[in-house]
């Protein structure tokens, strides 16, 4: 499997996650794709994996899709860079791996792709507490060993994730190309495939609780959000063997949510985890839009 991870001024969480997957996957490709971040800590992390790892940003050729750049534009990239790939891992520098990814991990999502011919996505992360308070509801194939979030009026997450596994040729034979957000992917997908499901044993996370990336321009609201939400860095704790076969061996009609399942180290946030400083801060959210309608209104 290549794994593809996507970066932009994050140095610390970048870190994290490439030293996750080459403890958990060990004798797998990494390739980076960084935004051309500006962060001097990032660069400096961009230059030692350069040394043992590809790292590719967006060229400066104008007339190349991928001078653009941006979370989608180096999706794209990944995608026409790893075409020829049997299964490419997209994670974000604000994620991580969890666990060990054994031989029989790999087998059991190639199988699942070879039952699911019309199966685009396979999600490599735990589920969201938070997202059950929004009224998720999952149910369970057991012959493809996935679980799948019910349609509702949030779309998001049905047939599309920016987290995701894929086999790139099954892709290409629908003319696939990466849209500009992940509302308009998800409706791509819609036509194109199943929707995505959520592995029985996940092996990666997002961090909870992130910052904005450094750099950002904050409003006064996204601070105090930030504030009010304790954002940090908060990485997880890699699972033990017994936790391991907790996972595996747990009934399937024991969802996989993070909360349950993972820790992080030395300490983490209230739970349920979210992943948007924004989430459930009331007037602070609504002064924050005030602040980005004003600033687009006198740009």
């Amino acid at each position: 499997m290549i794994f593809c991870v996507f970066s932009f001024n994050r140095g610390r969480y970048l870190e994290n996650c490439i030293t996750s997957i080459e403890t958990c996957a060990p004798g797998h490709s990494i390739v980076i794709f960084d935004d051309n971040s500006t962060d001097s800590a990032t660069t400096q992390i961009l230059d030692h994996y350069r040394t043992k790892h590809t790292v590719i940003q967006p060229t400066s050729d104008a007339k190349s899709r991928h001078h653009l750049g941006g979370l989608y534009g180096n999706m794209q990239r990944a995608f026409e860079e790893c075409k020829d790939a049997d299964l490419v891992c997209y994670l974000q520098d604000d994620t991580q791996m969890v666990r060990r990814l054994e031989d029989e991990d790999i087998a059991d999502i190639e199988a699942t792709f070879e039952k699911a011919p019309s199966l685009g996505f396979i999600n490599p992360c735990f589920i969201r507490g938070i997202n059950f308070t929004k009224g998720a509801e999952y149910s369970y194939n057991p012959e493809l060993k996935l679980y799948f979030r019910e349609r509702s009026q949030r779309s998001s997450g049905t047939y599309f994730s920016a987290l995701l596994i894929m086999k790139p040729k099954r892709l290409h034979n629908t003319g696939w190309s990466f849209a500009s957000s992940e509302p308009a992917n998800n409706q791509q997908a819609a036509k194109h495939f199943m929707p995505m499901g959520y592995l029985h044993a996940p092996f990666a996370m997002w961090l909870p609780e992130v910052p904005a990336y450094r750099g950002k321009k904050k409003t006064l609201g996204l601070k105090l959000a930030e504030k009010k939400r304790k954002c940090g860095y908060y990485p997880f704790a890699l699972m033990s063997e017994s936790e391991i076969a907790d996972l595996k061996e747990r009934p399937e009609s024991n969802l996989p949510i993070a909360e349950d399942f993972l820790h992080c180290i030395d300490h983490e946030p209230p739970k349920p985890w979210a992943y948007n400083p924004l989430t459930n801060t009331g007037w602070i959210k609504k002064l924050n839009q005030l602040e980005v309608s004003l600033a687009r209104l006198f740009r």
